[in-house]
Protein backbone atom coordinates (compact mmCIF):
# COMPACT_ATOMS: atom_id res chain seq x y z
CA UNK A 1 0.00 0.00 0.00
CA UNK A 2 1.27 3.38 -1.29
CA UNK A 3 2.49 5.22 2.20
CA UNK A 4 1.39 8.73 2.98
CA UNK A 5 3.71 11.86 2.92
CA UNK A 6 3.26 15.11 4.43
CA UNK A 7 2.04 17.89 2.66
CA UNK A 8 4.05 21.22 2.92
CA UNK A 9 2.27 23.98 5.28
CA UNK A 10 1.01 27.02 4.04
CA UNK A 11 2.43 30.17 5.88
CA UNK A 12 -0.95 32.17 4.99
CA UNK A 13 -3.47 29.74 7.25
CA UNK A 14 -0.81 30.49 10.11
CA UNK A 15 -1.05 34.12 9.23
CA UNK A 16 -4.99 34.21 8.46
CA UNK A 17 -4.98 32.34 12.51
CA UNK A 18 -3.08 34.98 13.68
CA UNK A 19 -4.70 38.11 12.16
CA UNK A 20 -8.36 36.49 13.23
CA UNK A 21 -6.85 36.17 16.71
CA UNK A 22 -5.92 39.66 16.67
CA UNK A 23 -9.28 40.87 15.85
CA UNK A 24 -11.25 38.84 18.16
CA UNK A 25 -9.36 38.92 21.11
CA UNK A 26 -9.72 42.68 20.22
CA UNK A 27 -13.27 42.73 20.44
CA UNK A 28 -14.04 40.52 23.06
CA UNK A 29 -11.50 42.83 25.27
CA UNK A 30 -14.40 44.92 24.90
CA UNK A 31 -13.03 47.90 22.84
CA UNK A 32 -15.58 50.04 21.80
CA UNK A 33 -15.90 51.52 18.20
CA UNK A 34 -16.65 54.31 16.71
CA UNK A 35 -19.36 53.31 13.91
CA UNK A 36 -20.41 49.96 16.30
CA UNK A 37 -20.05 50.76 19.70
CA UNK A 38 -23.31 48.64 20.12
CA UNK A 39 -20.76 45.32 19.99
CA UNK A 40 -19.28 45.37 23.40
CA UNK A 41 -22.06 43.92 24.28
CA UNK A 42 -22.55 41.73 21.57
CA UNK A 43 -22.45 38.06 21.86
CA UNK A 44 -18.60 35.92 21.08
CA UNK A 45 -19.97 34.64 17.81
CA UNK A 46 -21.37 37.83 16.14
CA UNK A 47 -17.73 39.48 17.64
CA UNK A 48 -16.00 36.20 15.70
CA UNK A 49 -17.99 36.84 12.74
CA UNK A 50 -17.04 40.50 12.55
CA UNK A 51 -13.35 39.53 13.13
CA UNK A 52 -13.69 37.61 10.26
CA UNK A 53 -15.59 40.49 8.00
CA UNK A 54 -11.43 42.13 8.81
CA UNK A 55 -10.06 40.16 5.86
CA UNK A 56 -12.48 41.58 3.44
CA UNK A 57 -13.77 45.69 4.43
CA UNK A 58 -10.84 45.60 7.37
CA UNK A 59 -12.50 47.73 9.62
CA UNK A 60 -14.74 50.11 7.40
CA UNK A 61 -17.80 48.50 8.79
CA UNK A 62 -17.38 49.25 12.37
CA UNK A 63 -15.21 51.73 12.61
CA UNK A 64 -11.84 52.66 14.79
CA UNK A 65 -11.07 51.97 18.34
CA UNK A 66 -12.03 54.56 20.94
CA UNK A 67 -10.96 53.26 23.84
CA UNK A 68 -10.57 50.20 26.03
CA UNK A 69 -6.87 48.76 26.82
CA UNK A 70 -4.24 50.00 24.38
CA UNK A 71 -2.96 46.41 24.12
CA UNK A 72 -6.91 45.74 22.94
CA UNK A 73 -6.58 48.67 20.40
CA UNK A 74 -3.24 47.77 19.02
CA UNK A 75 -4.29 44.15 18.19
CA UNK A 76 -7.36 45.88 16.46
CA UNK A 77 -4.97 47.55 14.38
CA UNK A 78 -2.95 45.38 13.36
CA UNK A 79 -6.06 42.77 12.22
CA UNK A 80 -7.31 46.17 10.11
CA UNK A 81 -3.99 46.47 7.91
CA UNK A 82 -3.02 42.83 7.81
CA UNK A 83 -6.39 41.02 7.33
CA UNK A 84 -7.12 42.81 3.99
CA UNK A 85 -3.48 42.77 2.83
CA UNK A 86 -3.24 39.21 3.49
CA UNK A 87 -6.58 38.73 1.32
CA UNK A 88 -4.89 40.92 -1.42
CA UNK A 89 -1.96 39.52 -1.84
CA UNK A 90 -4.19 35.82 -2.19
CA UNK A 91 -5.66 37.11 -5.07
CA UNK A 92 -3.07 38.72 -6.95
CA UNK A 93 -0.80 35.39 -6.64
CA UNK A 94 -4.01 33.77 -8.18
CA UNK A 95 -3.95 36.68 -11.12
CA UNK A 96 -0.29 35.67 -11.85
CA UNK A 97 -0.41 32.32 -11.90
CA UNK A 98 -3.78 32.71 -13.98
CA UNK A 99 -2.11 35.16 -16.65
CA UNK A 100 1.61 33.51 -16.40
CA UNK A 101 1.59 30.14 -14.70
CA UNK A 102 4.83 28.78 -15.65
CA UNK A 103 6.80 31.84 -14.42
CA UNK A 104 5.20 32.82 -11.47
CA UNK A 105 5.58 28.83 -10.09
CA UNK A 106 9.03 29.10 -10.61
CA UNK A 107 10.01 32.04 -9.31
CA UNK A 108 13.08 31.45 -7.14
CA UNK A 109 12.71 27.69 -7.39
CA UNK A 110 15.78 26.11 -6.40
CA UNK A 111 17.26 22.44 -5.07
CA UNK A 112 14.22 21.07 -7.68
CA UNK A 113 13.76 17.95 -9.75
CA UNK A 114 12.56 18.26 -13.15
CA UNK A 115 10.57 15.25 -14.71
CA UNK A 116 9.67 15.65 -18.72
CA UNK A 117 6.50 13.44 -19.37
CA UNK A 118 3.68 12.75 -17.04
CA UNK A 119 2.93 8.76 -18.44
CA UNK A 120 3.16 5.82 -16.29
CA UNK A 121 6.38 6.01 -15.37
CA UNK A 122 6.78 9.60 -14.45
CA UNK A 123 4.25 8.40 -12.00
CA UNK A 124 5.89 5.61 -10.68
CA UNK A 125 9.06 7.58 -10.08
CA UNK A 126 7.02 10.37 -8.01
CA UNK A 127 5.47 7.82 -5.50
CA UNK A 128 8.89 6.18 -4.70
CA UNK A 129 10.00 10.09 -4.39
CA UNK A 130 7.58 11.02 -1.80
CA UNK A 131 7.73 8.15 0.02
CA UNK A 132 11.35 9.36 1.23
CA UNK A 133 11.42 12.91 0.29
CA UNK A 134 7.54 14.12 1.01
CA UNK A 135 8.78 17.64 0.41
CA UNK A 136 11.25 18.21 -2.30
CA UNK A 137 10.15 20.82 -4.89
CA UNK A 138 9.30 19.04 -7.96
CA UNK A 139 8.11 20.21 -11.91
CA UNK A 140 7.00 18.21 -14.39
CA UNK A 141 6.93 19.06 -18.21
CA UNK A 142 5.45 17.88 -20.79
CA UNK A 143 3.97 19.55 -24.55
CA UNK A 144 -0.03 17.68 -22.97
CA UNK A 145 -1.32 17.05 -19.86
CA UNK A 146 -3.98 15.26 -19.70
CA UNK A 147 -6.56 16.67 -17.54
CA UNK A 148 -6.96 14.42 -15.03
CA UNK A 149 -3.57 13.37 -14.68
CA UNK A 150 -2.15 17.14 -14.79
CA UNK A 151 -4.96 17.16 -11.34
CA UNK A 152 -2.76 13.83 -9.96
CA UNK A 153 0.44 15.37 -10.28
CA UNK A 154 -0.51 18.55 -8.75
CA UNK A 155 -3.06 17.53 -5.67
CA UNK A 156 -1.51 13.81 -5.26
CA UNK A 157 2.30 14.50 -5.35
CA UNK A 158 2.19 18.06 -4.81
CA UNK A 159 4.40 18.89 -8.40
CA UNK A 160 4.43 21.97 -10.27
CA UNK A 161 3.17 21.03 -14.08
CA UNK A 162 4.35 23.73 -16.83
CA UNK A 163 3.15 23.03 -20.68
CA UNK A 164 6.51 22.95 -22.83
CA UNK A 165 8.79 21.37 -24.88
CA UNK A 166 12.32 21.01 -23.34
CA UNK A 167 14.27 20.95 -26.52
CA UNK A 168 13.04 25.08 -26.50
CA UNK A 169 16.06 27.02 -24.90
CA UNK A 170 13.88 30.01 -23.39
CA UNK A 171 11.73 27.30 -21.54
CA UNK A 172 15.17 25.53 -20.07
CA UNK A 173 16.18 28.94 -19.06
CA UNK A 174 12.76 29.72 -16.93
CA UNK A 175 13.53 25.90 -15.58
CA UNK A 176 16.43 27.44 -13.66
CA UNK A 177 18.63 24.37 -14.52
CA UNK A 178 21.74 25.79 -12.43
CA UNK A 179 19.63 25.50 -9.42
CA UNK A 180 18.06 22.03 -10.29
CA UNK A 181 19.12 18.92 -8.19
CA UNK A 182 18.49 16.25 -11.04
CA UNK A 183 16.28 15.95 -14.52
CA UNK A 184 14.62 12.88 -15.26
CA UNK A 185 13.96 12.61 -19.29
CA UNK A 186 10.77 9.77 -19.62
CA UNK A 187 8.73 10.85 -22.58
CA UNK A 188 7.48 8.53 -25.38
CA UNK A 189 10.49 10.38 -27.95
CA UNK A 190 13.72 9.01 -28.01
CA UNK A 191 15.65 11.38 -30.35
CA UNK A 192 14.27 14.49 -28.27
CA UNK A 193 15.46 13.18 -24.87
CA UNK A 194 18.43 13.05 -26.04
CA UNK A 195 18.37 16.28 -27.96
CA UNK A 196 16.56 18.05 -24.49
CA UNK A 197 20.06 16.15 -22.74
CA UNK A 198 22.37 18.04 -24.64
CA UNK A 199 20.95 21.70 -24.45
CA UNK A 200 20.73 20.56 -20.47
CA UNK A 201 24.37 19.90 -19.96
CA UNK A 202 25.23 22.74 -22.49
CA UNK A 203 22.95 25.11 -20.11
CA UNK A 204 23.99 23.72 -16.76
CA UNK A 205 27.18 20.98 -17.09
CA UNK A 206 27.33 20.72 -13.32
CA UNK A 207 24.17 18.03 -14.12
CA UNK A 208 26.86 15.93 -15.36
CA UNK A 209 25.83 12.73 -14.19
CA UNK A 210 22.39 14.10 -13.01
CA UNK A 211 20.53 13.36 -15.95
CA UNK A 212 18.18 10.56 -16.10
CA UNK A 213 17.25 9.27 -19.66
CA UNK A 214 14.78 6.96 -20.45
CA UNK A 215 14.69 5.48 -24.28
CA UNK A 216 12.03 3.34 -25.56
CA UNK A 217 13.90 1.39 -28.41
CA UNK A 218 16.82 -0.28 -27.26
CA UNK A 219 18.36 -0.56 -30.05
CA UNK A 220 18.68 2.89 -30.60
CA UNK A 221 20.07 3.43 -26.73
CA UNK A 222 22.51 0.53 -27.59
CA UNK A 223 23.83 2.30 -30.94
CA UNK A 224 24.58 5.59 -28.72
CA UNK A 225 26.15 3.92 -25.80
CA UNK A 226 29.54 4.57 -26.71
CA UNK A 227 28.96 8.29 -27.02
CA UNK A 228 29.99 11.19 -25.16
CA UNK A 229 26.55 12.38 -24.24
CA UNK A 230 26.13 8.73 -22.68
CA UNK A 231 28.50 8.80 -20.94
CA UNK A 232 27.19 12.35 -19.02
CA UNK A 233 23.79 10.72 -18.34
CA UNK A 234 22.31 7.65 -16.81
CA UNK A 235 20.63 6.09 -20.11
CA UNK A 236 18.45 3.02 -19.25
CA UNK A 237 15.09 1.51 -20.62
CA UNK A 238 12.07 0.50 -18.69
CA UNK A 239 11.98 -3.55 -19.74
CA UNK A 240 16.18 -3.93 -18.77
CA UNK A 241 15.06 -2.64 -15.51
CA UNK A 242 12.25 -4.63 -15.01
CA UNK A 243 13.95 -7.60 -16.57
CA UNK A 244 17.04 -7.18 -13.94
CA UNK A 245 14.40 -7.00 -10.95
CA UNK A 246 12.58 -10.07 -12.68
CA UNK A 247 15.41 -12.46 -13.26
CA UNK A 248 17.45 -11.88 -9.85
CA UNK A 249 13.98 -11.96 -7.58
CA UNK A 250 12.05 -14.37 -9.33
CA UNK A 251 14.50 -16.85 -11.39
CA UNK A 252 17.91 -17.08 -10.17
CA UNK A 253 16.39 -18.67 -6.54
CA UNK A 254 14.32 -21.50 -9.05
CA UNK A 255 17.19 -22.16 -11.22
CA UNK A 256 19.43 -23.27 -8.02
CA UNK A 257 17.10 -25.01 -6.16
CA UNK A 258 16.27 -27.47 -9.88
CA UNK A 259 18.73 -30.23 -9.86
CA UNK A 260 19.30 -30.29 -13.52
CA UNK A 261 20.08 -27.34 -16.04
CA UNK A 262 17.00 -25.50 -16.51
CA UNK A 263 14.46 -25.14 -19.39
CA UNK A 264 12.98 -22.01 -20.69
CA UNK A 265 10.66 -20.40 -22.63
CA UNK A 266 10.12 -17.26 -23.62
CA UNK A 267 6.50 -16.30 -25.03
CA UNK A 268 7.01 -12.48 -26.79
CA UNK A 269 10.62 -11.51 -27.76
CA UNK A 270 9.98 -7.89 -27.60
CA UNK A 271 12.05 -5.52 -25.62
CA UNK A 272 11.27 -6.98 -22.36
CA UNK A 273 11.76 -10.69 -23.71
CA UNK A 274 14.87 -10.03 -25.18
CA UNK A 275 16.15 -8.11 -21.97
CA UNK A 276 15.03 -11.05 -20.05
CA UNK A 277 17.40 -13.31 -22.05
CA UNK A 278 20.44 -10.77 -21.51
CA UNK A 279 19.76 -10.65 -17.93
CA UNK A 280 20.23 -14.77 -18.55
CA UNK A 281 23.06 -14.93 -20.14
CA UNK A 282 24.78 -12.44 -17.52
CA UNK A 283 23.75 -14.25 -14.55
CA UNK A 284 21.94 -17.73 -14.84
CA UNK A 285 24.13 -18.69 -18.48
CA UNK A 286 25.73 -22.29 -15.98
CA UNK A 287 21.82 -22.92 -14.92
CA UNK A 288 20.26 -23.17 -18.29
CA UNK A 289 20.27 -25.80 -20.58
CA UNK A 290 17.93 -24.59 -23.33
CA UNK A 291 16.06 -21.26 -24.24
CA UNK A 292 12.90 -21.32 -26.89
CA UNK A 293 11.77 -18.44 -28.08
CA UNK A 294 8.47 -17.73 -29.35
CA UNK A 295 7.16 -14.77 -31.35
CA UNK A 296 5.36 -13.42 -34.01
CA UNK A 297 8.20 -11.89 -35.42
CA UNK A 298 10.93 -14.20 -33.82
CA UNK A 299 13.21 -14.35 -36.81
CA UNK A 300 13.92 -11.40 -37.61
CA UNK A 301 14.07 -9.94 -34.13
CA UNK A 302 16.54 -12.57 -32.95
CA UNK A 303 18.70 -11.20 -36.12
CA UNK A 304 18.44 -7.38 -34.84
CA UNK A 305 19.84 -8.54 -31.51
CA UNK A 306 22.40 -10.94 -33.11
CA UNK A 307 23.35 -7.78 -35.18
CA UNK A 308 24.47 -6.20 -32.37
CA UNK A 309 26.30 -8.86 -30.52
CA UNK A 310 24.18 -8.75 -27.24
CA UNK A 311 23.73 -12.32 -26.74
CA UNK A 312 26.59 -14.89 -26.39
CA UNK A 313 25.83 -17.96 -24.71
CA UNK A 314 26.67 -21.49 -24.33
CA UNK A 315 23.37 -23.10 -23.92
CA UNK A 316 20.81 -24.14 -26.51
CA UNK A 317 18.38 -21.77 -28.24
CA UNK A 318 15.32 -22.73 -30.01
CA UNK A 319 13.37 -20.10 -32.23
CA UNK A 320 9.57 -20.49 -33.62
CA UNK A 321 7.65 -17.92 -35.14
CA UNK A 322 3.82 -17.33 -35.17
CA UNK A 323 1.62 -16.22 -32.22
CA UNK A 324 1.54 -17.29 -28.83
CA UNK A 325 -1.93 -17.79 -28.95
CA UNK A 326 -2.25 -20.32 -32.06
CA UNK A 327 -2.57 -23.58 -30.78
CA UNK A 328 -0.32 -24.57 -33.70
CA UNK A 329 2.98 -22.74 -32.29
CA UNK A 330 2.31 -24.52 -29.04
CA UNK A 331 2.29 -28.06 -30.87
CA UNK A 332 5.53 -27.40 -32.82
CA UNK A 333 6.85 -26.24 -29.65
CA UNK A 334 5.90 -29.09 -27.19
CA UNK A 335 7.04 -31.39 -29.95
CA UNK A 336 10.86 -30.36 -30.19
CA UNK A 337 11.00 -29.13 -26.17
CA UNK A 338 10.30 -31.31 -23.47
CA UNK A 339 7.76 -29.15 -21.15
CA UNK A 340 6.89 -32.41 -18.89
CA UNK A 341 10.09 -33.10 -16.89
CA UNK A 342 11.31 -31.33 -14.08
CA UNK A 343 10.24 -27.69 -13.82
CA UNK A 344 10.42 -25.58 -16.83
CA UNK A 345 10.39 -21.43 -16.72
CA UNK A 346 7.83 -20.66 -19.42
CA UNK A 347 7.50 -16.72 -19.07
CA UNK A 348 4.86 -15.26 -21.16
CA UNK A 349 5.47 -11.83 -22.12
CA UNK A 350 4.38 -10.23 -24.56
CA UNK A 351 2.29 -6.63 -24.58
CA UNK A 352 -1.18 -8.44 -24.81
CA UNK A 353 -2.22 -8.85 -21.51
CA UNK A 354 -5.41 -11.00 -22.54
CA UNK A 355 -3.43 -13.56 -24.61
CA UNK A 356 -0.72 -13.82 -21.65
CA UNK A 357 -3.15 -14.85 -18.92
CA UNK A 358 -5.44 -17.33 -20.93
CA UNK A 359 -1.73 -19.01 -22.76
CA UNK A 360 -0.56 -19.17 -19.54
CA UNK A 361 -3.49 -20.71 -17.73
CA UNK A 362 -3.65 -23.37 -21.06
CA UNK A 363 -0.21 -24.23 -20.55
CA UNK A 364 -0.81 -24.44 -16.57
CA UNK A 365 -2.98 -27.37 -17.36
CA UNK A 366 -1.22 -29.01 -19.86
CA UNK A 367 2.10 -28.56 -17.78
CA UNK A 368 1.50 -28.89 -14.07
CA UNK A 369 5.06 -29.10 -13.37
CA UNK A 370 5.87 -25.88 -14.95
CA UNK A 371 6.89 -22.65 -13.23
CA UNK A 372 4.61 -20.03 -15.99
CA UNK A 373 4.54 -16.26 -15.52
CA UNK A 374 2.36 -13.75 -17.28
CA UNK A 375 3.34 -10.21 -17.56
CA UNK A 376 0.48 -6.77 -17.86
CA UNK A 377 2.03 -3.59 -17.67
CA UNK A 378 0.36 -2.16 -14.58
CA UNK A 379 -0.14 -3.84 -11.42
CA UNK A 380 -3.47 -5.95 -11.84
CA UNK A 381 -5.68 -7.00 -8.96
CA UNK A 382 -7.99 -9.63 -11.50
CA UNK A 383 -4.56 -11.18 -12.60
CA UNK A 384 -3.26 -11.91 -9.25
CA UNK A 385 -6.12 -13.61 -7.98
CA UNK A 386 -6.68 -15.59 -11.45
CA UNK A 387 -3.08 -16.80 -10.58
CA UNK A 388 -3.22 -17.01 -7.28
CA UNK A 389 -5.93 -19.68 -7.76
CA UNK A 390 -3.99 -21.95 -10.40
CA UNK A 391 -0.42 -21.45 -10.67
CA UNK A 392 0.84 -18.75 -12.29
CA UNK A 393 2.93 -15.86 -11.36
CA UNK A 394 1.67 -12.45 -12.31
CA UNK A 395 4.73 -9.83 -12.96
CA UNK A 396 3.91 -6.56 -13.51
CA UNK A 397 5.98 -3.94 -15.60
CA UNK A 398 4.88 -1.55 -13.47
CA UNK A 399 5.82 -3.02 -10.06
CA UNK A 400 9.09 -4.30 -11.62
CA UNK A 401 10.74 -1.00 -12.46
CA UNK A 402 9.12 0.21 -9.17
CA UNK A 403 11.06 -2.45 -7.49
CA UNK A 404 14.58 -2.08 -9.57
CA UNK A 405 14.62 1.73 -9.51
CA UNK A 406 18.11 2.66 -8.55
CA UNK A 407 18.08 4.57 -5.30
CA UNK A 408 20.34 7.58 -5.91
CA UNK A 409 17.28 9.00 -8.50
CA UNK A 410 15.33 9.65 -5.24
CA UNK A 411 18.09 10.86 -3.21
CA UNK A 412 17.73 14.52 -2.97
Amino acid sequence: MESMYRQPFNWRWLAAAGLFLCGFLGLLAGTPLSERPDVIDAGILTKAYYALGFFVVGGLDVGTPTGGPVWAQTMLWIAYFGAPLLAASAVIEAIFQVLSPSQWQLRNIKNHIIVFGSGRLTISYLRLLRRTSPRVKVVVVDKVFDPVREQELRQKYRARTVVGDLTHDYLLQNLRLRKARRVLLLGDNDFQAYEAASRILQLAPRLSSKVVLHCHNLRFMRSLQGTGLSAKCEVFNTYNLAAQGFVKGSLLEHFERTASKDTVVIAGFGRFGQSVLEELQDNAEEEIEEVTVVDIDADRRVLVVAEQDRLQYSFKQNVFEGDISHPEVWRRVTENVNLGSDSPTVILGTGQEQDNLRTALWIKSRFNNALVFARTNDISQFALEVGAEHGINSISITQLVENTMPERWLKT
